[in-house]
């Protein structure tokens, strides 16, 4: 059988080698959703971006679909959206940028953490006035051990805040990553006049000047100077951005694309999404530095007697692969449906073909076949390495699940994070209980919690498990508005969870202040009261199996 390349696979070669596929990431109130659609606008794919969202009277922003998140003015879902972008001067054919925008909050880290195994690459969107703050540390680390090349962005900078070199010392001294800037402010915190283009010696060659525009709902209009005449300008406001930027190159803090690859290195942009003011500038770093869809390994624990030829990897070219990484149901009430959000890894999807799931065998068709960016939805027919595609209606699938056609190929299944909350759930009226066990099958493949039974609580109070409490808000929430079931629920008095086995379960069972339940995935799950109740019974009890919730990365 020929190796040789067909044209089918050139050409998903050639689609990936155009497509930019990133995540947005930062601690809540950071700007994202607002980023996001001043991206959207910059590509001309909305006329005039929303508002502030959350505040009376203002539109929530066009990604934000959930009624939770246009009450509260957060994103609690991720959400996608699909463009083509031509950097000004730019001859080839344009770039497709796949944008993925993740939850805001704390509690839904674990939706974030799915979007960033479907990405190639992330933009770290910090609060000028706040810097680093919790959320984005962690979110960082996982983006360091996914190896996802980073563009930082300090956003807000038409509001006061913190001088940019003590921004750059933070970066630096908090995660040892080397921001290199490309683009530094004229003008501080809360006077943003305009950016400094920086050379690869660190000088600044451009000036480029920003024009408000009312409320920041349109393109801002841009002024270019050279170097004299942004001097004459803007006076010391221009001399301190060169200053500034000539120190961080005598510092070594310059691009190298090697090591933006590898997460050493994080090319700089200053911007007020608001304003849009530098949004253009994160788009062309885009297309410029961030990778391309490339080769994806497989999972060498699916490997058996049965798939001994499964491919190490898929590259781009090769038959087509996917990779489950979100599932969601209820975003358009017209519509009772539910949506698998899949990342293309290789070769050409079209609408109708034939697919096998690789966790069952089984063989289904994608019919249905969609964009999604919020509650808008567009038919797609043909996709390629690195797009998002949302199948409808796919039941059997799960987030880490792969779909391929051709020769098998299973991709490494997604870590789920520990929890640290957990609270009974039951139906108010026994007389919804259909409906409850229908919900809470839906909501529970979805992954908006971890579901935990046992036979002393039986089937109509399970334990609902999550990284946070909101999660629960929003399980009560869609429960009421997508299956009119009110439910209840009530804490208990665990903290701690740890998988254990069958061997341990029953005398580990017996313990005081620990209870044994059963997952959906057929784990056994041990909650304890706190973690000192945990570290006791380890010590007493060595030949129990307790390990971590979190599978390694």
């Amino acid at each position: 059988m020929s190796n040789a390349p067909t044209s089918n696979s050139n050409a998903a070669s050639a689609e990936a080698a155009r497509r930019r596929t990133f995540a947005v990431i930062a601690h809540p109130d950071a700007g994202k959703s607002t980023l996001t659609e001043a991206l959207a606008l910059h590509a001309h794919m909305i006329s005039e971006a929303g508002a502030v969202h959350g505040k009376a009277g203002r539109k929530s922003t066009v990604s934000d679909w959930m009624e939770m998140e246009k009450d509260r003015g957060i994103s609690i879902a991720s959400s996608a959206l699909q463009f083509e972008y031509a950097p000004a001067g730019y001859e080839g054919e344009p770039y497709m940028i796949n944008l993925v925008d993740t939850p805001g909050h704390a509690d839904f880290s674990e939706d974030t953490y799915r979007v960033l195994t479907a990405v190639d690459a992330a933009v770290m969107l910090i609060d000028a006035a706040k810097g680093l703050e919790p959320q984005t540390l962690k979110l960082f680390r996982v983006c360091k051990a996914r190896g996802l090349p980073i563009i930082t962005v300090i956003n807000k900078w038409d509001r006061v805040g913190r001088e940019p070199l003590e921004l750059v010392d933070e970066i630096v001294s908090e995660i040892g990553l080397q921001p290199t800037p490309l683009f530094w402010p004229v003008g501080e915190a809360g006077d943003f006049r305009g950016l400094a283009r920086i050379n690869t010696d660190g000088e600044a060659e451009e000036y480029i000047h920003f024009i408000r525009t009312a409320g920041g709902t349109t393109i801002a209009p841009e002024e270019i100077y050279a170097p004299e005449d942004a001097a004459e300008k803007e006076g010391e406001a221009w001399e301190t951005a060169a200053e500034e930027a000539e120190l961080l190159a005598a510092d070594g803090a310059v691009h190298d694309q090697e090591s933006f690859l590898h997460c050493e290195t994080s090319p700089l942009i200053f911007a007020s999404a608001m304003l849009n003011f530098g949004v253009h500038q994160i788009l062309d770093t885009l297309c410029a530095l961030a990778p391309s869809p490339g080769e994806r390994l497989s999972d060498e624990h699916a490997v058996d007697e049965s798939t001994t030829a499964m491919d190490s990897f898929r590259g781009v070219g090769d038959e087509f692969s996917g990779v489950v990484f979100k599932v969601q149901a209820g975003m358009d009430k017209n519509h009772r449906d539910s949506l698998a959000f899949m990342r293309v890894v290789s070769g050409e999807f079209d609408r109708g073909m034939q697919v096998t799931h690789a966790q069952s065998g089984r063989s289904f068709s994608t019919k249905y076949a969609l964009t999604v960016f919020g509650r808008t939805r567009s038919t797609v027919d043909t996709a390629f390495p690195g797009d998002i595609v949302g199948l409808v209606n796919a039941g059997s699938l799960a987030p880490g699940d792969t779909i391929y056609a051709g020769r098998k190929v299973q991709y490494p299944p997604m870590p789920q994070f520990a929890p640290e909350h957990f609270r009974t759930l039951r139906a108010k009226s026994l007389g919804k209980y259909k409906q409850f066990r229908k919900a809470l099958e839906q909501l529970e493949s979805e992954g908006v919690v971890q579901i935990l039974r046992n036979d002393l609580r039986g089937d109509a109070a399970p334990v609902m498990a999550a990284v946070g409490p909101m999660q629960f808000e929003v399980m009560q929430a869609r429960m009421l508005n997508e299956y009119n079931v009110e439910t209840v629920t009530e804490p208990i008095p665990y903290s701690v969870a740890r998988k254990t086995d069958a061997d341990s379960a029953e005398d580990l069972g017996r313990q005081r202040g620990v209870e044994i339940f059963n997952r959906t995935d057929g784990e056994l799950i041990a909650l304890f009261g706190d973690k000192w109740r945990l570290q006791f019974i380890q010590k007493e009890h060595p030949e129990f199996t307790l390990e971590p919730m979190v599978a390694d990365d």
